[in-house]
């Protein structure tokens, strides 16, 4: 997702960050497709597309980041897409909720996870793309089956007919190209949920071996903030400089950005944009009087109504997931008129 687009509410299809793990499906629009539900419920089956409609329709405004944003940012690095910050985007996601398909075939008490597969093409030697969540967020009412995003029926690169949205959450469960639901005594065992997708329990030191250390499986996101511009290199002229970007946590609310252009020395309250979704970015600005000539870091650090903010340093892992550090950028200011 190109920075400048970080200064919009909702981002566009065409420039959304893409991440698939295994070949990407050829579904094609008229293709007869099902989505079956089953294992812990009371009446397993399958739906068709147009089956969907018969539910009740549920929107929310969301962003979709991938677990590995800003993994090129961890010291010592880490193996993985070496993604900076572009690996984020906040979108407008409709279809039904996912409690509404698993009250129609009647949860069973044993129901504890549940599963979703898509229809990516993976080889006999790659394992499949399988996922679960815990039955509570399954559960929680923005928690959908999505068919539509941005108002527009999913692309193919972003899932279409159907794929999960799991708000507040990484990217990896929000599976594309959804082919089967499946709710389980227990999280599922897989590649993608016992191997990917874990980070430590217990904070490590950078660089310790991922096979010496009990992990969990990554849900949430952290809160974090990004600077959208001035671009990092940039140079501007003295006087207002507008800094500007984004803000996002899980499952709080973002309540203030805050912004030093003196490498973390002092700080000063960004301005929070008036537009907010529970589960989407929040949009601030700052107004910065550079006075004098000279090279700058321009710090970001988001905090939310949890208490929660971002750190100095981020608590390093073997995955390189869940980076959010306070972002900086370095800029070099000079006098109006220099050449």
């Amino acid at each position: 997702m190109p920075f400048d687009l970080l200064q919009l509410q909702i981002t566009p299809i065409s420039h959304f960050f893409v991440r698939n793990h295994l070949d990407q499906p050829a579904i094609s629009p008229g293709a007869e497709w099902r989505l079956t539900v089953t294992g812990e419920v009371e009446q397993p089956g399958s739906l068709s597309f147009s089956d969907l409609t018969g539910f009740v329709p549920h929107s929310i405004t969301a962003v979709l980041e991938c677990a590995g944003n800003g993994r090129a940012f961890y010291r010592p690095e880490t193996p993985g897409t070496q993604w900076q910050r572009g690996a984020a985007g906040n979108a407008h996601f409709s279809g039904v909720r996912l409690r509404d398909l698993l009250l129609r075939v009647g949860l069973k008490a044993t129901g504890k996870h549940v599963m979703f597969r898509g229809l990516e093409e993976a080889s006999p030697q790659t394992p499949l793309f399988i996922r679960s969540i815990p039955i509570e967020k399954a559960l929680d009412e923005d928690t959908l089956v999505a068919t539509h995003m941005n108002h527009a029926p999913l692309t193919a690169h972003h899932g279409f007919p159907a794929r999960a949205v799991v708000p507040g959450w990484i990217g990896a469960s929000w599976c594309k190209w959804l082919t089967e639901i499946r709710v389980l005594d227990k999280e599922f065992e897989g590649e993608f949920m016992t191997d990917a997708y874990r980070v430590p329990c217990q904070p490590i030191p950078p660089g310790t071996l991922a096979s010496d250390i009990n992990t969990r499986a990554l849900t949430a996101l952290n809160t974090k903030s990004i600077i959208a511009g001035p671009a990092h290199g940039a140079t501007v002229k003295t006087g207002a400089v507008r800094i500007h970007g984004a803000a996002w946590t899980s499952d709080a609310e973002i309540t203030g950005v805050d912004i030093s252009t003196d490498g973390g020395v002092t700080w000063s309250r960004a301005e929070l944009e008036s537009e907010r979704a529970r589960y989407a970015w929040r949009l601030w600005n700052y107004t910065w009087e550079a006075s004098e000539p000279g090279d700058y870091i321009v710090m970001s650090r988001a905090t939310d109504s949890r208490g929660r903010s971002q750190p100095a340093v981020a608590t390093w892992n073997p995955g390189g997931y869940l980076y959010h550090a306070i972002d900086q950028i370095k800029i070099h200011v000079h006098a109006e008129g220099a050449g």
